[in-house]
């Protein structure tokens, strides 16, 4: 006697319904647009790599040392001992106090955001972030099935934080505040009120802080101080990496320092049992952190020149267009115009019709949590000023059409 089988579909998790990440979503739509044949202008990942910015040479080396020198094994949880001194001399030194026990090196700036969130967060727990924000937090916090709860950047006072608006978002169940400076998607760099008036607020709710800073030494007039540096005593984490201003995003290479106040212990014990089940990050590329703290700097220099003039000339185009406004940005490498939208017309809408029609792609501000119909898009303005101009021309000439 046969029994029949029954090939019943296998359901995902409910929580998968919260988990959004428009930033690689769109690359499907673009992918349709270079199968029929047009060249895709990729506007919506900020890889520096991507667009002719070079390692440094050094770190590379450092790397392939490595490598030679067998370190091919698995690593310290927590990371190698010279990779977590140098992060926390260089916090020191910029004034934000870390001892190196209190470093943990993690895949990339986003594994070290999902450690402390894990170890931080129950579901029943609410963290507030920014809107528009960076859709790692959402993600993850949907995994958690915690509650985020948006406070909103200002466009119309340099996408600052609305200080009113976030304390009124404030309830018994709230445990953590994300802090993005300098900004992504925005490209904002808080001024110091702003950021002791963040300080201020979530001491006096007694919330965890996560300064999510991996862009700061990409400010258009210099590197960023940490936010550590107006209270090192403060619960903050700080959070960066090798792949922004280091020029290395695929090698996955990031750290988080943990403040000192006694009220983190408990965090950071958390964090090194969540870092102990995952293993240990890429053992490798740890060894070019030294190196690059350390070492030469000069190609930020550089850089930062570069990314200004790619700014200034983005920030320029896009406000001679008729119904298009922009913020301009201080520092990193993104834009975050408003387009003028039809009536019960969506940024979604804007940006796939703009993709499909020239081949330029952006990603629409409601994939960072803004209301489809207030018409933002983030522009990552990191190709070469030539190619720039073309496009500003291509969407120049579109947006004209889709606005009529």
């Amino acid at each position: 006697m046969t029994i029949a089988k029954i090939h019943s579909v296998i359901p995902t998790a409910a929580r998968l319904q919260q988990f959004t990440y428009a930033i690689r979503n769109i690359v499907a739509e673009a992918q349709k647009v270079e199968a029929a044949g047009k060249r895709v202008r990729y506007l919506n990942i900020g890889d520096p790599v991507a667009f002719g910015f070079n390692t440094p040479p050094h770190l590379v080396a450092a790397v392939e040392r490595a490598m030679r020198d067998g370190h091919n094994t698995y690593g310290p949880s927590a990371g190698i001992p010279d990779a977590r001194e140098a992060v926390a001399v260089e916090y020191t030194r910029n004034g934000f106090p870390v001892t190196a026990d209190r470093v943990f090196i993690t895949a990339g700036t986003s594994e070290g955001i999902e450690l402390t969130l894990g170890a931080a967060i129950n579901s029943s727990d609410e963290v507030l972030v920014p809107m528009p924000t960076y859709p790692l937090y959402t993600a993850v916090l949907a995994k958690l099935e915690a509650k985020t709860k948006f406070y909103r950047l200002d466009p119309s006072n340099g996408w600052m934080p609305d200080l009113d608006h976030l304390e009124r978002l404030v309830t018994p169940a709230t445990r953590a505040l994300v802090i993005i400076d300098p900004n992504n998607p925005t490209g904002a760099v808080y001024p110091r009120d702003v950021r002791r008036a963040l300080l201020n607020f979530a001491d006096r709710h007694g919330l965890l802080i996560l300064a999510d800073e991996v862009y700061g030494d990409l400010g258009f007039d210099g590197p960023v101080e940490p936010l550590g540096i107006l209270d090192p005593d403060a619960a903050i984490i700080s959070y960066s990496s090798l792949s922004k201003a280091y020029l290395a995003p695929g090698w996955r290479t990031g750290w988080m320092a943990i403040g000192r106040s006694p009220r983190l212990d408990d965090v950071a014990a958390g964090v090194r049992k969540l870092a102990d089940g995952r293993i240990c990050s890429v053992l490798p590329m740890q060894h070019a952190i030294a190196p690059a703290l350390e070492g030469d700097k000069s190609h930020q220099v550089a850089f930062r020149d570069a990314l200004k003039a790619r700014a200034d000339l983005t920030v320029s185009r896009l406000c001679e267009m008729p119904g298009v406004t922009c913020v301009a940005p201080t520092a990193a490498f993104y834009a975050m115009p408003r387009v003028a939208l039809p009536e019960r017309r969506t940024d979604e809408e804007y940006v796939k019709a703009l993709l499909h029609a020239t081949g330029v792609l952006s990603v629409y501000g409601s994939g960072f949590g803004l209301p489809a119909d207030q018409g933002f898009l983030r522009i990552v303005f990191l190709a070469p000023l030539n190619e720039l101009r073309e496009i500003y021309d291509l969407m120049a000439d579109f947006t004209a059409g889709f606005l009529r």
